[in-house]
């Protein structure tokens, strides 16, 4: 098949050279089309319910809003992990689903659930399903500046940006932040409506009641239709003023004669601060699941500018965090890798080839083939990011593998030809024809075999899994399309460009056959030591193996930083404010590096991010490297560390953008490392979690140790005397209604304003709120009677309480997260596994769970034990059926120990972790050894059917294979060189890869070229054929 294929090509040249003109172009288009972002969305299939009911402590909202959430959701099918937080008026519950789940279909199955338990939850509940963007959705990030005030900013990014920015395509939702949201309020005066008898509950409802308008049908008149309308809306706060509340003795009792009616604004949960100076407010865009984020971020920037031009004079739109700047910068890294390493290539094509045009026709091979992959991404819908290019990068020194072997067969073949008389008269066609069929087989076997070696990397799961099956995918398109064109294209190229000539040595294959010649006569007048110094490497690696750290991943620097705070529990929002104005205005005095930072408090308005009062992410946007008086990033960290570190009461963690929600998504915990305690007593839990955390801060890596301080809320507790409230004509619900209405606020309707509804919300004197002696000292006015104090009516106690509680498939649990520094991830957990079962002790029914990246580690490595053995196996078969021998298909699978041995050895010189792109560039190096033996074993074989001698194969096969074996593997190599140099977004994923392929490449290539031809000459045939 393979000839015909071939001589097809070559019978139809200008066919074959149109249509590869076509791919080109068609590569070209797909290219443009190509969705760019910087990593492959890694999220899984994940639904959010969040739910609101302002005024509930955390135990009440995991009982009576969580647990039957929860029940409702056990048993959806595809489900795989259940989370819940439940703090201070809000529950967030995130739901995970199996790979490859609809999620339109898992929202739907949640959807239709959640419907059916909302009649159970109090009455004060509300919210729903979160919008449906990724973890990762948050793609840009801004503040208004200007002279406006807070409230009237907020309103702006409410009424105009917000709406907005949520037309353009692809953007699922604008969160807004920071700022006071306008209502319309109105604060009883408790004195004067005791005074007339009125009720809290009587003034609700005067007003309810007589802010409204409607209908009333049509009315049919001198053959027209008359539509009538009543119409008692309040349109502004003097009508609010006039409502009456009652007739007293003949007089009106109107609102403002027993209230004060004002603009007020909605309670916090959160605020933002910027750069030291005050508050802010801060829109988030965030992109739809499956989005083009480069492109949403674009038009977001757009649109952006054109509403700048619409805001009141000097408010201006000031960005902060921009996603498209990272995948600008990521793709450029990958850019830049692509180009060096095609410039290597060449060069050394031209070194070996000594022919210019020679080496032309073989580099046609990498834009050819990296066209037809742009194709094949395009149509199975991969996106163009670090990783899938990534692939393209390491697999462009692969890439020639096959041209190169086929260019440097024909080149021989018609030197041969013009040597000898008896072949000259042969035309240059049929000699090309009869060199591209002579090593077709082995080509194709080889490439074959490399593709398959990366098939394992497709079935991987999890984050790992969506990293890195674009990288096997992007060299699978390669690989298979360089062999296709090597096949076809090359030959045809080498028919018009290359012409027969008497053979020459270029310089530097002559240098290394002369210094080949002598070694491998060496090692074939003494085997045994050969066997010896291989065996002994071969054991001194294996010594080394287990001594080489292990992690999950490298840490890929985003450029952008991330300072998380967490404060004391109980404190007020105000307090919260002050101390991260503080810390910003000494960190920017400080630390000459950071131009801005940006700071989140507390919970967000979608409630995405439900964090408490005590917790805050500072964004920290640094200025250009230039500008820098350190070396690195971890310097400008280690600044800021040194800079609060007389901050009292502030626990800090330093994360980054993309990095801190993936961690959070996968495991629902930021961090390295995640001690997961499950049971069932809060303070038990929480016990456990501060002797772990106490372990791990003892153990040689440990940073960031946290465990949150899950106590210390302060609680100003009532517990109502129901004999008293039934005697007031009052019951214990009515009692908490009405403190709940003077302290927090109630929302009793809406007003219009300029065709948007404002909430009107009825609310108590904002002293009530920040006082305990005024908050005892109530007086609940009661209808027709006496005021009641609230002190007659209950008793006020001061009790602490928890800040949340986590539950994971329907269990409470507790984390303790850390991160681990100078030292492997996988080693850390060892030793605090060993040191946590020593000195903490669980009672019965508590457990642990290791998660967080390590959890991530150790199913990949799980995984990559299950699958490389089975790709070896395909190998093992795909040799044996071209070779036709079980024993050469071993000579050849000798060849992998040994490949393995110099990536163990480099990994080791550099103090790089065995990591997952480790174990990718691993795996890879297995497909480049079998390739190598493969190419040497197939010319061996093919002298022995010409009826050379064992001894005259080894010599002659070695010495006339050493030129492709040589290039394959520098050309390899050096096609990886630029991604140890490279920085830049990727780089740390990329490095690790690019060092196992380059160590373990010098040690294939020694081994293929010295101990082979050893093991083939003893071993390679049966008996009867040394005679």
């Amino acid at each position: 098949m393979l000839k015909r294929l071939i001589a097809f090509s070559l019978s139809q040249r200008i066919l074959i050279l149109l249509l590869t003109l076509a791919i080109s172009v068609a590569g070209y288009i797909a290219f443009t089309k190509l969705p760019i972002d910087a990593f492959p969305d890694v999220s899984s299939t994940q639904v959010q319910i969040v739910m609101k009911s302002p005024g509930m402590t955390p135990e009440e909202v995991e009982s009576r809003i969580v647990v039957p959430i929860e029940q409702e959701m056990l048993g959806i099918s595809h489900q795989t992990v259940m989370r819940s937080q439940s703090k201070y008026a809000i529950a967030i519950i995130t739901l995970d689903f199996a790979e490859g789940t609809d999620p339109y279909w898992a929202r739907q199955q949640v959807n239709e659930r959640l419907s059916n338990v909302m009649s159970a939850l109090p009455s004060s509940t509300s919210g729903g399903i979160a919008p449906m963007t990724t973890p990762l959705g948050e793609s840009f990030m801004f503040t208004l500046h200007g002279p406006l005030s807070d409230m009237e900013k907020r309103t702006l990014l409410d009424r105009v940006v917000r709406p907005q920015l949520r037309k353009i395509e692809g953007v699922a939702d604008v969160n807004a932040l920071g700022g006071l949201v306008r209502t319309f309020e109105v604060t009883p005066n408790l004195e004067a409506l005791a005074a007339r008898g009125l009720s809290l509950t009587q003034l609700q409802q005067a007003i309810e009641l007589n802010n409204a308008s409607d209908g009333a049908g049509r009315l049919n008149e001198n053959g027209e239709s008359l539509l009538i309308r009543s119409d008692s809306r309040v349109r502004n706060l003097e009508e609010l003023g006039d409502i009456i509340v009652s007739s007293h003795q003949g007089t009106l009792v109107r609102v403002k004669d027993v209230a004060q009616v004002h603009t007020g604004a909605l309670t916090r949960y959160g605020a933002v601060t910027e750069n030291g100076q005050g508050e802010a407010v801060q829109g988030i865009v965030l992109t739809l699941k499956g989005a083009n984020a480069r492109q949403v971020v674009q038009h977001v920037r757009e649109h952006l500018s054109d509403i700048e031009k619409t805001l009141p004079q000097g408010t201006t739109i000031e960005p902060f965090y921009d996603r498209g700047e990272l995948v600008n910068r990521a793709i450029h890294t990958v850019s830049k890798t692509l180009l060096e390493a095609i410039v290597l290539v060449l060069i050394l094509l031209l070194l070996f080839l000594g022919n210019l045009r020679s080496a032309l026709v073989v580099a046609a091979v990498l834009p050819l083939s990296a066209l037809s992959t742009f194709l094949m991404m395009h149509h199975f819908g991969l996106s163009a990011n670090l990783m899938s290019l990534g692939g393209l990068t390491i697999a462009i020194g692969l890439l020639v593998d096959a041209a190169v072997v086929v260019v440097e067969n024909i080149e021989m073949q018609l030197a041969e030809a013009k040597e000898s008389p008896q072949r000259s008269f042969l035309p240059p066609l049929n000699m090309i024809y009869r060199a591209v069929s002579e090593v077709a087989v082995p080509v194709t076997a080889g490439m074959i075999i490399i593709m398959l070696v990366f098939i394992p990397l497709v079935t991987l799961e999890g984050l790992e899994g969506k990293l890195f099956s674009p990288v096997a995918l992007t060299i699978v398109f390669a690989l298979s399309s360089s062999l296709i064109f090597s096949l076809t294209v090359i030959p045809v190229l080498c028919s018009f460009f290359l012409k027969p000539k008497a053979h020459h040595t270029p310089f530097l294959v002559a240098k290394l056959e002369t210094g080949y010649r002598k070694l491998l006569n060496l090692s074939l007048a003494h085997p045994k030591q050969i066997y010896v110094l291989a065996g002994g490497t071969l054991l001194l690696a294996a010594l080394i193996f287990p001594f080489i750290g292990k992690s999950f991943m490298p840490t890929m620097d985003e450029g952008d930083t991330i300072l998380q705070l967490e404060k004391i529990p109980s404190i007020s929002l105000q307090n919260s404010i002050a101390l991260d104005l503080d810390i910003q205005k000494r960190i920017l005095e400080q630390v000459p590096e950071v131009e801005r930072i940006v700071a989140r408090t507390g919970s967000d308005e979608l409630g995405l991010d439900p964090m408490g009062l005590n917790e805050t992410d500072s964004f920290i946007v640094l200025k250009p490297q230039t500008q820098w008086q350190v070396k690195n990033k971890e310097q400008i960290l280690e600044k800021i560390r040194l800079v609060l570190q007389d901050v009292p009461g502030v626990n800090l963690t330093f994360s980054q953008p993309i990095e801190m929600r993936t961690s959070e998504m996968l495991s629902g915990v930021r961090g390295d490392l995640a001690v997961k305690i499950f049971g069932s007593d809060l303070d038990q839990l929480n016990d456990l979690s501060k002797q772990i955390a106490i372990v791990l801060q003892g153990i040689e890596g440990n940073e960031d140790v946290m465990t949150l301080e899950n106590s210390g809320v302060q609680y100003q507790e009532l517990r109502i005397h129901r004999d008293m409230a039934i005697r007031n004509q009052l019951d214990s619900q009515n009692v908490q209604a009405q403190l709940k209405m003077l302290v927090e606020g109630k929302e009793i309707g809406s007003i219009i304003e300029q065709g948007r509804p404002v909430p009107l919300m009825m609310k108590g004197d904002p002293r009530l709120g920040e006082s305990s002696f005024e908050f005892s000292n109530i007086a609940l006015p009661i209808e027709n009677a006496a005021a009641v104090p609230l002190l007659s009516l209950a008793e006020v106690v001061k009790t602490e309480g928890v800040v949340k509680i986590d539950r994971e498939n329907a269990s409470r649990m507790s984390v303790v997260r850390a991160n681990v520094r100078d030292r492997d991830l996988v080693s850390f957990v060892d030793e605090a596994k060993q040191l946590v079962a020593e000195k903490v002790k669980l009672p019965t029914g508590y457990s642990l769970k290791w998660g967080g990246q390590f959890e991530n580690q150790q199913r990949a490595a799980a995984r990559l034990m299950l699958v490389v053995p089975a790709a070896l196996t395909m190998i093992f078969f795909l040799l044996f059926t071209t070779l036709g021998s079980v024993r050469q298909a071993v000579l050849v699978f000798v060849n992998i120990p040994f490949a393995l041995v110099g990536g163990v050895f480099a990994l080791a010189l550099t103090g790089e972790y065995l990591s997952v792109p480790a174990s990718v560039g691993f795996i890879a190096l297995m497909g480049i050894a079998v390739l190598n033996g493969l190419v040497m074993i197939s010319y061996f074989n093919q002298l022995i059917s010409r009826g050379v001698a064992i001894e005259e194969v080894v010599r002659e096969g070695a010495m006339r294979r050493l030129r492709p074996v040589m290039m394959t593997a520098s050309i390899a190599a050096l096609g990886l060189i630029p991604l140890l140099f490279t920085t830049g977004p990727g780089a740390e994923i990329q490095r690790p890869l690019a060092i196992v392929v380059i160590g373990g490449l010098i040690s294939c290539t020694l081994l293929t070229l010295i101990l082979l031809p050893n093991l083939f000459k003893k071993f390679g045939l049966a008996r009867d054929h040394h005679v």
